[in-house]
């Protein structure tokens, strides 16, 4: 299955798979994620010059042990 770069995702795992990351707020430098950041910009906290911020959803997560991950590398969403 494919997913979109930016898709956030609820996982039953103790990690991130492979092309994801764990939504805990972190900072992220825009020239090493630059598709993500053509998504998401600074809507979720960084400068927008050399780094751009994931959302924060710890704590947020409906039972305890399931983790929110983004998705890093996929399929870039297309707008209608």
């Amino acid at each position: 299955m494919d997913y979109y770069v930016g898709q956030i995702l609820l996982l039953p795992y103790t990690f991130a798979p492979k092309g994801t990351m764990r939504c805990q707020g972190q900072l992220l430098p825009v020239v090493q994620y630059q598709t993500l950041y053509s998504l998401i910009g600074t809507k979720f906290g960084g400068d927008g010059i050399s780094n751009f911020g994931l959302p924060n959803l710890m704590g947020a997560e409906p039972v305890p042990g399931l983790e929110y991950c983004i998705v890093l590398e996929g399929v870039y969403p297309q707008r209608p």
